[in-house]
C-alpha cells in the first residue's frame, strides 16, 4: 500500500491480493437509499410581494413612488438618531420586559421609524393570524402536507387533538421515569451491576445534534450525574476521537441515537461505528442503546427486534431544529440533572407572551420587525450573534440553523423564485473584541447585530473586586456596552437581548422566542419556514456520489482481477462506467480512494490527472459473479 507521502501517486506493485469472501459482509440493516427530491414548482411572475415592501424614511428628494405607492429607498441610508436624550427616550419608549422570566428586549438601537412600523402593520396583523391558525392545527407545512406543533410541546393542552396531548404527555411522563431511574442507578449498565450509568453518547446530527449540544453547554453543572459526548458527524476521526475518550467507561456508557426517519445517512454510521466498538470491547450494544425515533421507522423497528433498552419518539409535526423541547433534547438534559420541567416552563411563558397581537408588547415580532428593517426584507444583512456569556457560546450556531434552515428558501408560498435568507454566524463576547469586531466596526457594513447580555456574573455571594469597585463581570459588561456603543456610533445598528440568569427558565424562553421570530418573519416575507428542500437536494446529491463510487469499484475490480492485473486510465473508467460525463467525479472518487489506501495508483499522479492509471490493491472474487 500507498504511505502517506506516496498517496496519489504510482505503486511499484500491480499484483492485486485475494480478499476472502467472509470478509464481504456490510453492516445494511440500517441501510436507505437516497431520497428522492421532489423538483421545486418555480411559477413565472413578478416578486409581488416584495413590491409592497416598505423601504426606510429618507428624505422627499431621494424618494419617489412606486406604481403600488410604495417608497423606494435611494442608496443613501437614512442617518441614525444619534443625540442622547432623543436616544434615551427611544429606549424606554421600546423596552420590552417580561417580568417574570426576568428577560428584557431592547431594539432601541435598530433604526426603524414609526411610519415603518404602522406601514407594516397589515402585515404583522396576518402573520399573528398564521401563527393562531397553526397553533391550532392547520397544515402551516404545505409543501410536506404537515401540521407545525412544536409550540404544543410545552403546553400539551393546546394540541388539536385529544390524542396527541396524551401523546406529548405519556412522553414526557415516560423520559422523565427512565432518566430519574438510570441517574439513581436502578437501571444499571449490564457490564457493571453493581456501578452505575457514568456517561451519555448521543448520536444525531442537525436539530438532532445542535439544540441538546447548546442545552448542555449553556445547563449542565459542573458535576453532573452522567457527562455527554456527540457524535454529530460522519467523519471517522471525529467518531474515532470521541469513542477512545471514553476508554473503559464505554462499558458504563448510555448511547442515545436519534433520527427522525432513522435513515440519516451520518446517524446511520454513526450508530454502526459505535456497536463496532461495543463487538470489539465485548459488550452488549442493545443493553444500553435508546432510540429517539418516529413510531415503526427503520430505526424504531432496529431498536424494538434487537431489544434496546429503551424507545423514545418523535412526531410528524416537529421539526429537527425545533425538536429541543421534545425527547431529543429533554432526555439528554434530564440525563445531565438540568431541570426540563423549567425549561418547559420558560418557553411555555414566552409562547403566552408572543400571542399578543400588539407589535411592541410582543418579543417575538420586534424580533422580526428590526430583521425586515435591517435586512429589508431581503436578507441584505447578516445577523451577528454575541453572547456574552461563556456558556451561551453555542447560542450562534443554534440560532445559525434554526433561522438559515428555516428562512433561506429559493420559492415563496406563491411560487415566485425569491432567494430569501438570513445568514446567522457569531461566536462570543469579550472574545470577539480580539477577533472580528474590527470590522464589524469600521469594515464592510454588511450585518446587523444581536447582543445577548446576562446580567447576575456570578452566583449571589461568590463576586470579589479585582481592584476598588470592579469585578471580573465589571469588565465583561464594559466591554459589551462600549462594544454597542462604538458599532451605533458608525451606524452600526444592533438588539440586545438580556436575562437575568442563564437557568433552564431563561434558556426554554431564549428557544421559545426565537423559534416564534422566525415563524413570524417567515409569514412576512411569505415562505414556507418549516420544510427544506435544499438539505434534501443535497442528501439526493450525496446518494448519487455514493451510487457513483460503487460502479466505480466495480469496475475497477473487475480490472484487477485478470492476469495480469489492468490499469485503467480515468477516461476508461468513465466509459466502463458509462458515465463520461462525470469523469471529474471519477477522478475525486478515486482520489480519496487512493488516498485511503483502497485503490492505487499504477502510474502518473492525482496531481496530473490525464497521467493517472489506477487498480484495487485487491481483487474480489465474489464481486465478478
Amino acid at each position: 500500500m500507498a504511505s502517506i507521502s506516496g498517496i496519489c501517486s504510482s505503486s511499484p506493485t500491480l499484483k492485486p491480493r485475494l480478499r476472502p469472501a467472509a470478509a464481504l459482509t456490510t453492516a445494511s440493516l440500517l441501510r436507505k437509499d437516497s431520497v428522492s427530491f421532489p423538483t421545486a414548482r418555480p411559477r413565472p411572475g413578478d416578486r409581488s410581494l416584495f413590491a409592497q415592501s416598505v423601504a426606510r424614511e429618507i428624505k422627499a428628494e431621494l424618494a419617489k413612488a412606486d406604481g403600488d405607492g410604495a417608497l423606494i429607498k435611494d442608496e443613501k441610508k437614512k442617518v441614525l438618531e444619534k443625540d442622547p436624550r432623543a436616544l434615551w427616550r427611544r429606549y424606554v419608549d421600546w423596552l420590552y420586559q417580561h417580568k417574570e422570566l426576568g428577560l428584557y428586549l431592547d431594539v432601541s438601537r435598530v433604526g426603524f421609524t414609526d411610519e415603518f412600523v404602522a406601514e407594516m402593520e397589515p402585515r404583522f396583523q396576518a402573520a399573528f393570524k398564521a401563527m393562531e391558525e397553526l397553533e391550532k392545527g392547520a397544515i402551516a407545512n404545505p409543501d410536506e402536507g404537515r401540521m407545525v406543533g412544536h409550540y404544543w410541546l410545552r403546553d400539551p393542552k393546546r394540541a388539536p387533538k385529544p390524542v396527541l396531548t396524551v401523546q406529548i404527555e405519556n412522553t414526557l411522563e415516560a423520559l422523565l421515569k427512565f432518566s430519574g431511574d438510570v441517574v439513581s442507578g436502578k437501571i444499571k449498565p449490564p457490564a457493571s451491576p453493581e456501578g452505575r450509568f457514568t456517561q451519555v453518547l448521543s448520536v444525531g446530527i442537525g436539530g438532532s445534534a445542535l439544540g441538546p449540544q447548546f442545552v448542555a453547554e449553556a445547563l449542565a453543572p459542573d458535576v453532573p450525574p452522567l457527562k455527554i459526548r456527540f457524535i454529530d458527524n460522519t467523519d471517522p476521526a471525529g467518531i474515532d476521537h470521541q469513542i477512545a475518550q471514553l476508554g473503559e467507561e464505554l462499558a458504563s456508557t448510555l448511547v442515545i441515537v436519534i433520527s427522525k426517519s432513522g435513515g440519516t445517512p451520518e446517524t446511520r454510521n454513526g450508530l454502526l461505528e459505535v456497536q463496532k466498538a461495543f463487538r470489539e470491547a465485548g459488550l452488549n450494544f442493545a443493553k444500553q442503546g435508546v432510540a429517539i425515533t418516529q413510531e415503526n421507522s427503520l430505526l424504531d423497528n432496529t431498536a424494538r427486534i434487537e431489544g434496546w433498552l429503551a424507545r423514545f419518539p418523535m412526531f410528524d409535526w416537529v421539526g429537527g431544529r425545533t425538536s429541543e423541547m421534545s425527547a431529543v433534547g429533554l432526555l439528554p438534559a434530564a440525563l445531565q440533572g438540568i431541570d426540563i420541567k423549567e425549561m418547559l416552563a420558560g418557553g411555555k411563558l414566552m409562547d403566552e407572551a408572543n400571542r399578543t397581537t400588539v407589535v411592541k408588547n410582543n418579543p417575538a415580532a420586534l424580533l422580526a420587525l428590526c430583521w425586515y428593517w435591517a435586512t429589508d426584507g431581503l436578507g441584505s444583512k447578516d445577523m451577528v450573534v454575541l453572547p456574552y456569556k461563556d456558556s451561551l457560546l453555542l447560542f450562534s450556531r443554534y440560532l445559525q440553523q434554526l433561522v438559515m434552515e428555516s428562512i433561506g428558501k429559493e420559492f415563496d408560498l406563491d411560487g415566485n423564485r425569491v432567494n430569501q435568507g438570513l445568514t446567522v454566524y457569531g461566536n462570543k463576547g469579550s472574545t470577539d473584541q480580539h477577533a472580528y469586531i474590527q470590522q464589524l466596526r469600521d469594515g464592510v457594513h454588511n450585518f446587523f447585530v444581536t447582543f445577548i447580555e446576562v446580567l447576575r456574573d456570578r452566583p449571589p455571594g461568590h463576586d470579589w473586586e479585582l481592584e476598588p469597585g470592579v469585578t471580573c463581570g465589571d469588565y465583561l459588561f464594559g466591554m459589551l456596552q462600549g462594544t454597542r456603543s462604538a458599532l451605533y456610533s458608525n451606524d452600526r445598528e444592533s438588539i440586545t437581548v438580556s436575562v437575568e440568569e442563564v437557568t433552564p427558565r431563561s434558556v426554554g424562553a431564549l428557544i421559545a422566542l426565537y423559534e416564534r421570530a422566525v415563524g413570524i418573519y417567515a409569514s412576512l416575507v411569505n415562505i414556507n419556514a418549516y420544510h427544506q428542500p435544499g438539505v434534501e437536494a443535497g442528501k439526493k446529491a450525496a446518494g448519487e456520489v455514493l451510487a457513483l463510487q460503487k460502479r466505480v469499484l466495480s469496475v475497477l475490480n473487475e480490472a484487477s482481477c485478470k492476469e495480469p492485473v489492468e490499469p485503467l486510465t480515468l477516461d476508461e473508467v468513465a466509459d466502463r462506467c458509462h458515465a463520461p460525463e462525470d469523469i471529474e467525479m471519477i477522478y475525486k472518487i478515486i482520489a480519496h480512494m487512493a488516498a485511503n489506501d483502497r485503490a492505487l495508483i499504477a502510474e502518473g499522479s492525482c496531481g496530473s490527472p490525464r497521467s493517472v492509471k489506477v487498480f484495487l490493491g485487491e481483487c474480489n472474487v465474489e464481486a465478478l459473479y
